[in-house]
């Protein structure tokens, strides 16, 4: 069945697949904000890893070294914001804000012999077969599943595990935590690392799933969409969720409408996620809103062990 030439279950199957490199980055930053830190340079570590991603898949023939390797960069990148915030006590905005110009040029230099190169593709089994679901899940990879394991996985992690609440009161009073034999800095620093693989991960998918190829700037601002979601999400996964599919969702639409001839000026359409996501952020932070209650209480504060 299908609505104005668009059928449901492929334009769910492209929402959850576009909406995946910002779940991915989304979701490593709420880990990080929830232990206190707010790190802006989310963008300048999705496109490194975007680009390492597709480097070390196309030398060596195999992208699930290429999304390894993305993970990585993405982390050595964070562990730098780390060092230089937790370590040397830069301030936090200016220091990710840095790292995302940094990561932006990085990636640039990088990519110059890789631009039009197409990545070997990422496997997936043929699924059409199964009844109903099947048309569903032929269109997904294996980064989706992955992404979803991994919001499961925080979502127990923060709710359930001691780690996790440990973490939670390291965002919420670092202080008090460090004066309970918390050891602050290295559960913030290993809190930027997960963070940083995060993004590098969703870097990784745009260039070897979503394009697949190098194109300099391809995040095109998911970076600083998957901030404000957190935001958005009032620092809980499943809200994490919810906010990137919602942004997945309103570019996809967009996309098939324009391909249904849709008379909608396409320059309306392009801009209609960024607006939905700006109108979404003003409502949630009018007034006394949840996200004003829900933001770890140390977020951006610099912690030094000696005060």
């Amino acid at each position: 069945m299908t609505f104005a030439g668009i059928d449901p279950l492929i334009l769910l199957a492209s929402l959850m697949v576009a909406s995946t490199p910002i779940l991915l980055a989304a979701l490593g930053e709420l880990v990080v904000e929830r232990s206190g830190v707010l790190n802006l340079g989310v963008e300048g570590m999705m496109i490194v890893g975007a680009i390492s991603g597709l480097a070390t898949a196309v030398e060596t023939g195999s992208p699930w070294l290429g999304l390894g390797a993305a993970a990585l960069a993405g982390a050595a990148l964070a562990l730098v914001f780390g060092f230089l915030t937790q370590t040397l006590l830069s301030n936090q905005v200016a220091t990710g804000l840095a790292l995302t110009l940094f990561g932006l040029g990085l990636a640039a230099l990088m990519g110059q012999g890789y631009i039009g190169v197409k990545p070997p593709p990422l496997p997936w089994p043929d699924l059409s077969g199964i009844p109903v679901l099947g048309r569903l899940l032929d269109q997904f990879d294996a980064v989706v599943l992955i992404s979803l394991a991994l919001l499961a996985a925080v979502a127990v992690f923060l709710k359930r595990g001691r780690a996790g609440l440990v973490l939670r009161a390291v965002g919420e009073n670092h202080d008090a935590a460090h004066g309970l034999g918390y050891r602050v800095v290295p559960i913030r620093m290993a809190a930027i690392a997960f963070g940083g693989a995060c993004a590098g991960l969703g870097g990784a998918h745009l260039s070897l799933v979503r394009v697949p190829q190098w194109t300099e700037g391809m995040t095109a601002g998911a970076g600083w969409i998957a901030l404000a979601i957190v935001v958005f999400a009032g620092w809980r996964p499943w809200g994490v969720l919810l906010g990137a599919y919602l942004f997945g969702g309103t570019t996809v639409l967009q996309l098939n409408l324009q391909a249904a001839g849709v008379a909608i000026p396409v320059e309306y359409l392009s801009m209609s996620p960024y607006l939905i996501t700006i109108l979404v952020l003003v409502i949630m932070s009018a007034g006394r809103g949840r996200t004003a209650i829900g933001a770890p209480a140390s977020l951006g504060r610099i912690f030094h062990a000696s005060r």
